[in-house]
């Protein structure tokens, strides 16, 4: 009679005999095909553009306690915020079997509205909790002041767009469907096109109930407390070899805090202390600004995303097994961290129940989120500034909204040059081909070349931006999102500083008109606009 706990599948004298290693590197890959076969079908049926074509979108699996362990190589910002969106959502809401739910509150680990997240449990046949399934994908329109859903001008997290706090899809597997769309059109600014939602929207509904049904199998037949087992100790993993990383910072930087100070091009400051001591690492956020004005308000989770990121740019960097360069995005990579956020900064705002009270954040996703890289990176001495921005850029009138997000120079390293013509850091986008661009959209492509010289000057130099001019063939309304416009991305051990980005806005008439990093234009047909984005800092002494 087999011995084996409930949901477990008697195991073969092979899978016995395999080394713990092994065992574990096997599950390693099996979860992350299902964070693969997650993203393949949502690329292959959503209707969006900016899913389909941009990938603008990731997928995860976590662990019984909403913890993230495997991810498929999507979007670090997206990433590192999954968990603790699990974990809030969870707190709200019950999660049984059959539930899906959706959210894009920032209040609850979401980070800005066009990101909308959708998640479910697992469970097994007998009802046992195995973990979580999750995606998030940016909408490119969700309502609020104008086409795109990034509004320059927004002072509270109302005018961005429709809020969806954690709202069942599924409930005990039935749709609320109809509840959803309502929430969609439903004033004061409503989704401009929220058939596009719903169909993006079914898309990663699709994804999430896949992933757990190829979870629910993965325990059905490898057994359920191997599969536990498997998950905890890639979690495990992820923690030793962030402790074995950090001792080795350490060892080099020294006991004593690392203070790095960057500013937004308003001036805003970010600040952070690094402290790396005995295998741990203390992040204290003390001294940046208090809550925007505006839109570059971040949130705990996104915070979590850019030192997630960091840490595991750590272990790639200074690990000495050729897998720790594979090691996924996975939350066991925090257990060695202390992240002390100030309540009240631009980082930890308070959001409340009232949209029109809270804080507008569409900025802090893309952009702080950015520049807290650059913070992070000038701390611990790792690399030279990249473009630091995403260079958003938005375009659309009443019926549609696009969205693209324009790469540029990376930094330079101690060991090598920056790359040209990249996204950086917390983006992993592509940009809408051409073809595609001029069929869906009322634009031209003229140019898209790489800005040459704008990289720093080095002993390695830095990455190149790029140039993308775009020609609007009928009236559009243009918003703009971008960094590094004012404040120069900075080099490294004597490097150069790499061009900051520019833009203007040359009429048909032939005026041209300037533009800021963060601007909002209506454009006429004809009109055409010019976006130059930064270089990388460049590292070391020419």
């Amino acid at each position: 009679m087999s011995t084996e706990s409930p949901g477990a599948q008697p195991k073969s004298l092979e899978t016995r005999r395999r080394p713990p290693a092994v065992e574990l590197e096997l599950f390693t890959r099996r979860f992350a095909a299902i964070a693969d076969e997650m993203g393949e079908l949502l690329q292959r049926t959503a209707l969006s553009t900016n899913v389909r074509d941009r990938l603008d979108f990731s997928c995860a699996v976590l662990d019984a306690a909403g913890r993230l362990v495997v991810n498929a190589p999507h979007i670090p910002v997206h990433l590192g915020a999954l968990g603790l969106c699990v974990r809030r959502v969870r707190d709200r809401l019950p999660l049984d079997p059959g539930d899906v739910v959706v959210t894009n509150h920032p209040g609850h680990g979401g980070s800005h509205l066009p990101d909308v997240t959708v998640l479910a449990p697992v469970h097994d046949r007998d009802g046992v909790l195995l973990g979580h399934v999750a995606n998030r994908a940016h909408h490119a329109e969700i309502g609020g002041l104008r086409p795109g859903s990034m509004p320059p001008s927004a002072r509270c997290l109302a005018e961005e767009g429709v809020v969806l706090p954690p709202t069942y899809w599924l409930r005990d597997g039935v749709s609320r469907r109809d509840a959803l769309r309502t929430l969609l059109t439903a004033p004061p600014y409503p989704s401009r096109a929220p058939e596009e939602n719903l169909a993006d929207l079914d898309a990663q509904l699709a994804a999430v109930r896949r992933g757990a049904k190829l979870l629910a199998e993965l325990a059905a037949r490898e057994g359920r407390e191997r599969t536990l087992a498997a998950l905890d100790a890639l979690r495990r993993r992820a923690a030793a070899k962030a402790e074995q990383a950090l001792r080795r910072l350490g060892a080099r930087l020294g006991p004593e805090p690392r203070i790095a100070e960057e500013r937004l091009d308003d001036g805003t400051p970010l600040r952070v202390a690094v402290t790396i001591d005995n295998g741990r690492a203390r992040f204290d956020f003390a001294g940046t600004a208090r809550v925007h004005a505006g839109n570059l308000n971040a949130t705990p989770a996104i915070v979590r995303s850019a030192v997630l990121y960091v840490v595991r740019l750590l272990v790639g960097t200074l690990g000495d097994q050729p897998e720790d360069a594979d090691l996924p995005l996975n939350e066991g990579l925090l257990e060695r961290v202390t992240l002390e956020i100030p309540p009240g900064c631009l980082l930890d705002p308070s959001f409340g129940d009232d949209p029109t009270r809270a804080p507008a954040v569409v900025g802090g996703n893309v952009e702080t989120s950015q520049r807290l890289v650059d913070t992070l990176l000038r701390a611990l001495g790792l690399a030279a500034c990249s473009q630091g921005t995403m260079n958003n850029l938005l375009f659309g009138d009443d019926r549609f909204g696009y969205y693209e997000t324009i790469c540029g120079g990376a930094g330079a390293t101690a060991d090598a040059a920056g790359a040209s013509a990249v996204h950086t850091h917390m983006t992993n986008t592509r940009i809408t081909d051409p073809e595609v661009l001029e069929l869906r959209f009322p634009v031209r492509l003229e140019r898209f070349a790489v800005r040459h010289g704008s990289g720093g000057a080095g002993r390695h130099r830095g990455g190149d931006g790029v140039v993308r001019t775009l020609t609007f063939l009928r009236p559009v309304c243009i918003s703009l999102l971008a960094q590094h416009r004012v404040e120069e991305p900075y080099g490294a051990a004597g490097g150069g500083p790499g061009a900051v980005g520019r833009q203007w806005l040359e009429r048909a008439d032939g005026t041209v008109e300037v533009l800021d990093g963060a601007a909002q234009v209506d454009a006429a047909a004809g009109d055409r606009l010019i976006v130059e984005t930064p270089g990388g800092g460049g590292w070391g002494e020419a």
